[in-house]
Order: C-alpha cells, then structure tokens, then sequence
C-alpha cells in the first residue's frame, strides 16, 4: 500500500480509491495534480485535499450540500468532458462536490460555492469547475461569531 507524508497527518497509506486526480492541476497550484480525500470521523463533514506532491498542501473542503442542500452544480461543457460527463452530473450520485473553505485569522469562516470542486465518483477524475453565472459567490460566510451575553 503507498504511503505519503504530510503535514497534518504525519504517514498516510493510501489506496487508489482515495487519491483523486486533476488533470490540469488546480488553479494557483498546476504541479500538484494528484490528492487524497481525507476524512476523519470527529471531523465531519469537513473532507480535507491532502496533495501528493507536497506535503505542506492541504485544502479543508466541505461538500456543498452541507452548506446549501439544494446547491444548483453547473459545470462548462470543458469541464464535464475533463471528468469524463457529457451532461450535468447529480451531486452525491455521480460526483462529490466540494466547496473549499477559507480560515482567515480571527475572521470569519468562508467557502466558495462559485468554483466548487468536482470529482467524478467513479473515474475520480477532478476539476475545480468555475461557474460562469453569479448564482453563488467564493466568499459564502459558514458562520457568523457566536453573541455572547456577560453573566451578571
């Protein structure tokens, strides 16, 4: 069983099942084409992109039904062939849809519903599919701070 190391994770063993693959690399990180889907049971529903190639890299998604349960997925003709689709793929049947999130120190926690990422549940072919509508936005707030009432 192949093993990598990360950053967060210390040694992961793998399968082929868990690795998942963009073909093109994702924006900003076009080298790192391979990842494994991580997911750990007190951690759910976050699913975390580890990279293959670097250690270091790791995104924090969320599928997008757990953010917005009626999610309307849109993907360009370009995309769906990239993932092996000739029409618009069911979430959660046919893809996994991830939403990948921002962390930002002492802000808010967002996530970005405009350019989700796609992978194809059977092939686990991905692309990070940029929407060409304003439907949803890349900076959906996940949740607001907490009011906190003083004890008197």
């Amino acid at each position: 069983m192949p093993q990598c190391e990360t950053k967060y994770f210390g040694t992961v063993s793998y399968t082929d099942d868990n690795a998942v693959e963009f073909a093109g690399g994702l924006p900003a990180f076009e080298n790192c084409r391979r990842f494994l889907t991580v997911e750990e049971t007190d951690r759910r529903p976050f699913i975390f992109l580890q990279s293959l190639e670097e250690p270091g890299l790791c995104f924090i998604t969320l599928p997008v039904v757990a953010i917005d349960p009626a999610y309307q997925l849109k993907i360009s003709a370009e995309d769906l062939a990239a993932i092996g689709f000739e029409r618009q793929p069911a979430i959660e049947t046919d893809v996994l849809c991830l939403a990948v999130v921002s962390v930002p120190a002492g802000g808010i926690p967002t996530a970005n519903l405009l350019a989700p990422i796609v992978i194809n549940c059977v092939t686990r072919h991905a692309v990070q599919s940029v929407r060409d509508d304003s439907l949803y936005g890349c900076c959906h707030t996940l949740a607001a701070p907490a009011e906190v009432t003083p004890c008197s």
